[in-house]
């Protein structure tokens, strides 16, 4: 265990993927998409933002790499791009400086391939590092990424790409991005991919509807949270580690308000390590809590501005319940002194799109769960 300090300062973490010594289980579902992948089927994997679903690919891709070392694995975030080109440009982008960090005559070929692009040489602002961005022409998109996947499949080497928020194609004013893929994708055989999603009727839609162009064309996997057991002992060795302890009754307390959610539980996690040799009361959990929240309220103060009353107080309402089962229900508008029904809807729909609000088989619930906590407060 002497070995954890010296690798990290605070072995919980919150962002990003550093080794499977600090990454909590997931063992099953891991062996499930490596297995997957190797027999050349793609996977599609749905869960709800802060559940763990990014680390996973990644301890995938770390699982990948120890047993084929040639392997090129290139993971993008699609959740911001708004276009076609814009897809295309992240991706050309990651492939691009996946194959340069393996061989810069493979990210030279690449280059030559696309030599209709503009690329530009800069620095990773999080990481330091150079790398290399690609511009793409928007009239090109679909030619530059014909090349891409002719690139990947002539290189002989097993490539494996994960596309988050895969369903934001659907918002792309181009209403054939999902039919060209699909078209590419079928035929690249050294090629897999893993597609995830946060919005599960989306991607469920996209995957499911015989009317699509990704109809059963993958496996399906749907993440549920951590086994607390499981969670609790990877927690406390760590503290154990240091001669210290994190109680049982304590964990379950953080466990249970964040109903396993990954994310939340991890950010918490990170703070009572950073402040406690051990965790033995509510009390340090409840601060704790309280310092995290606070210290995220100028973000959720900045959002407020752009919300209408009826959006901000439809969402206040739903916070201090928890879990809504009907918000267009008579009891529900009169309790907490809302408008009408149509105009509940419509307060619903768009706090939903702006997924400030989520819909889970119970009922709707602040997607933000510290935000959920913050708007409680006030």
């Amino acid at each position: 265990m002497n070995s954890m300090k010296k690798n990290i300062v605070n072995p919980f973490i919150c962002q990003g993927y550093k080794s499977p010594e600090y990454f909590c289980d997931r063992i099953e579902e891991t062996e499930i998409m490596n297995s997957t992948l190797y027999n050349g089927r793609n996977i599609t994997l749905i869960s709800p933002r802060r559940l763990g679903k990014t680390g996973l690919i990644w301890n995938t891709f770390h699982h990948i790499k120890s047993e084929n070392k040639d392997a090129i694995c290139i993971y993008i975030d699609i959740f911001p791009t708004k276009s076609q080109s814009e897809f295309v440009r992240i991706l050309g982008t990651a492939v691009l400086n996946e194959t340069l960090s393996k061989s810069k005559m493979l990210g030279k070929k690449m280059l030559e391939m696309l030599g209709s692009l503009r690329p530009v040489l800069g620095m990773d602002a999080l990481t330091g590092m150079p790398n290399v961005t690609l511009n793409v022409d928007p009239t090109q998109s679909e030619m530059t990424i014909q090349s891409i996947f002719t690139y990947l499949n002539k290189i002989q080497k097993e490539v494996f790409i994960a596309i988050d928020e895969f369903q934001q194609i659907n918002e792309y004013p181009e209403s054939g991005t999902e039919a060209m893929l699909r078209s590419y994708i079928q035929f690249s055989h050294s090629i897999h991919f893993i597609f995830s999603g946060s919005r599960k009727h989306l991607m469920s839609e996209m995957f499911a509807s015989p009317k699509r162009p990704f109809y059963q064309s993958t496996d399906m996997m749907n993440l549920a949270p951590l086994d607390e057991e499981i969670y609790y002992q990877f927690a406390n060795r760590f503290f154990e580690a240091r001669k210290g302890v994190l109680d049982r009754e304590v964990f379950h307390e953080l466990y249970d308000i964040y109903d396993g959610y990954t994310w939340y539980i991890q950010s918490v996690l990170n703070r009572l390590y950073e402040k406690f040799k051990s965790v033995s009361s509510s009390a340090q959990l409840r601060e704790t809590i309280l310092n995290v929240v606070e210290s995220k309220s100028p973000q959720y103060e900045s959002i407020v501005p752009f919300l209408t009353e009826n959006q901000f107080s439809l969402l206040r309402a739903v916070a201090k319940e928890g879990l809504v089962e009907q918000p267009m229900g008579k009891e529900f508008i009169k309790k907490h002194g809302l408008p009408g029904a149509s105009s509940v809807k419509t307060a619903l729909d768009v706090l939903c799109e702006k997924e400030l609000l989520y819909r889970m088989p119970e009922g709707y619930i602040v997607y933000d769960r510290f935000m959920n906590q913050w708007l409680q407060r006030i």
